[in-house]
């Protein structure tokens, strides 16, 4: 599955109408974490995909449970930033 359809089953959107602004947030994600110094494998794990799919779930729209997806994101971030594997430090 690609990261774009686990996105949109992780939101439970059915229809295409917001493919664009979703893989733009998935885009986004990716650079958030490679600023943190994270380097992405060429197959997208599950902490990645999960990290990714927090990071977009926190930027679609307006989440009733904004502070609980920020500070899971950040987590998930830091976690990464400092796995071996996951960097090049």
């Amino acid at each position: 599955m690609d990261i774009l359809s686990a996105v949109k089953m992780a939101l439970r959107i059915s229809t295409n109408a917001f493919d664009m602004q979703l893989q733009d947030l998935v885009e986004a994600a990716k650079l958030d974490l490679g600023i943190a110094g994270v380097v992405l494998p060429s197959t997208m794990d599950a902490i990645v995909r999960t990290a990714i799919i927090t990071y977009v779930r926190l930027h679609f729209g307006q989440p009733d449970d904004y502070d609980l997806l920020k500070r899971s994101y950040d987590e998930q971030k830091a976690q990464l930033s400092t796995a071996t594997g996951y960097t090049i430090w």
